[in-house]
């Protein structure tokens, strides 16, 4: 892997492997993505103003000190949504998506995310 300063406009250092997965039934149904990065496709279902959902993604990639980070990449209504990923442990993280905007939305959104790996010394 090529130091930071090595790094030219256009060649990104990160993850060598991602994947794409689709949340079935709602919008608080757990994924399974056992990738360093990759896109969830959430389900449409209605998301009311002003309100919040979180999901968890299995993830056997994840250890407790990793940082994994994600945002709202495609799909739906651009600024509307706000995401946030929490309760990071081994095998597992939680991204919560909030409807910042005045309306009820049903959008299928797509969160991309990746993970970055930590240290806890």
């Amino acid at each position: 892997m090529p130091s930071l300063f090595e790094v030219t406009a256009g060649s990104l250092v990160g993850p060598t492997d991602g994947g794409t997965v689709t949340q079935a039934t709602n919008k608080s149904t757990g994924v399974t993505l056992n990738t360093e990065s990759g896109q969830i496709t959430m389900n449409n279902a209605q998301l009311d103003a002003g309100t919040e959902v979180s999901f968890t993604v299995t993830n056997s990639k994840c250890s407790a000190t990793d940082a994994p980070y994600a945002l709202h990449s495609s799909g739906g209504t651009g600024g509307a949504y706000l995401i946030n990923v929490n309760t990071v442990a081994a095998g597992s993280f939680n991204i919560t998506v909030s409807n910042v905007s005045a309306g009820n939305l049903s959008e299928a959104i797509v969160i991309t995310f990746v993970g970055l790996k930590g240290a806890s010394s």
